[in-house]
Parts: structure tokens; sequence; C-alpha cells
């Protein structure tokens, strides 16, 4: 089951009577506009002041002339905006073809999946289903800045009280190899000769020029600075540092 799928089934498990749900995300298309000149090229395409729009925030607007969700999110750790509109393949090309003329002078073009990851793993952005999944939680994952247990009753909140009590067993930790190879999503991790974790992302990073990676460890050797091994020793930096 794809997360779209999983995620929609989970919020009709759990609606409310009087809230109706209807999955349009075949109907919506996502642009992502990131880079330090972003700001300025989709300035080019709207009054909507893209300057005043805060980190996480968004706004409804036209932009190149189409309506839509202008957001100032990313994931690429740069300056950025996502756009969210009508999934219509020439209102697509239209704002495509609009966003590649504005950016010319910047040099602006195409990146894939790999160099996002790339850019998100730099900056340890966690990928779902590898990074986190059902079978863990906010807290190992350095997550618990977002999770407010003063806030009222939420779905899991007895568990994740358990689990803080309990205190954490493993904990999300990046690291920087020695050398230029990669670590591989699901790579053991060593200390000593212990088995103590798996690598969950990996990538070459263009600006260190080694290999980096995500990954769960014991939480005994989840320190800044703690030297890890698989095939070849590894320098842990912690997660929250990447």
């Amino acid at each position: 089951m794809q997360p779209i799928e999983k995620d929609f089934e989970w919020m009709k498990k759990h609606l409310e009577e009087d809230v109706k749900l209807e999955n349009i995300s075949d109907d919506v298309a996502l642009l992502a506009v990131q880079g330090p000149k972003s700001l300025l090229t989709l300035q080019k395409l709207t009054d909507v002041d893209l300057g005043q729009i805060k980190y996480y925030h968004f706004v409804k607007g036209k932009l190149a002339g189409v309506d839509m969700i202008i957001s100032r999110t990313g994931y690429t750790g740069e300056l950025g905006f996502e756009l969210y509109f009508e999934a219509d393949p020439k209102v697509c090309r239209k704002v495509w073809d609009a966003i590649m003329e504005a950016g010319k002078e910047f040099n602006i073009g195409p990146a894939g999946l790999g160099a996002r990851d790339t850019l998100r793993t730099e900056m340890g952005y966690m990928l779902y289903g590898n990074d986190i999944d059902q079978t863990t939680n906010p807290l190992e994952a350095g997550l618990d800045w977002i999770v407010k247990f003063d806030k009222g009753d939420f779905i899991g909140r007895e568990s994740l009280i358990k689990v803080k009590t309990e205190g954490i067993k493993r904990k999300l930790v990046g690291f920087i190899t020695d050398e230029k190879i990669p670590p591989r999503h699901g790579y053991e991790i060593f200390k000593d000769g212990e088995k103590i974790g798996y690598v969950t992302s990996g990538t070459f990073s263009p600006i260190l020029e080694k290999g980096i990676g995500m990954g769960y460890v014991d939480i005994r050797f989840s320190n800044l600075g703690e030297k890890i091994k698989n095939q070849r020793s590894w320098k842990g930096i912690n997660c929250g540092d990447c």
C-alpha cells in the first residue's frame, strides 16, 4: 500500500461522524522550486509578496496566471517553494514553461529524485519508508520536538508516554564516512565487532566529497563523534547536527 493510500485509510478509520473526507491527490499537481534564486525566479510570475511568506506557511494566489497554493516549504534544506495547482497537463506545461523562462538568468534546471535525495540527506530530513515508518516512534527518530504531551489527548499519547518514561533503546543518527563510497539502506552498523544498528538512508555528498547517511543505533552509541563501522570506519554524528 502506497503512503497516500495508507494515510487516507488511517484518516477514514478515525473519522468523526460530522466530517467528510475526499482523496483529491490525483487532481493536484506539485512542483517544487528550490534553491537560493527560487524566490527571485517565482516573484517575476506573481503579485504575491513571496518574501513575506514565513517558513512552513502558505498562501493562495495566482502564479503564471494559475490559481494555486504557494507554500514556503521544501525537502532540500534550501530556500524554496512548493506549488500546488490543477493537475491538468496543459496547466502543468504552462506553469513549467513560465518558471523555466523566468529562471533562465539564474541557470535554472530540472532536478530528479536522486539530487533531491542527496540534499535531504545532507540536511538530515527523513524519508518515510526508510528512516521512519510504522515500526518507529517520534522519540527515537528525533521528532520529539513536535510531540506536545501538554496539549491534551491524541492518538498514541499513552504509548509514547510509556516510551518516554522507560527511555528509548535506539536513536536515529547521521554519520559521515571516511571514504567516497556511500552507505546503502539496510547495511548493518557495528561497534567493536558488535552489531548496534542499521543504515536507513545513504548517499554521496558532493559538498563533503564523502559518503553520508542516517541509521538507527543502540542508544549507547548515539553520541556526537562516536566511531562506528560497516565495511569501513565511519565517523558518527548526531542526526540533529547533520
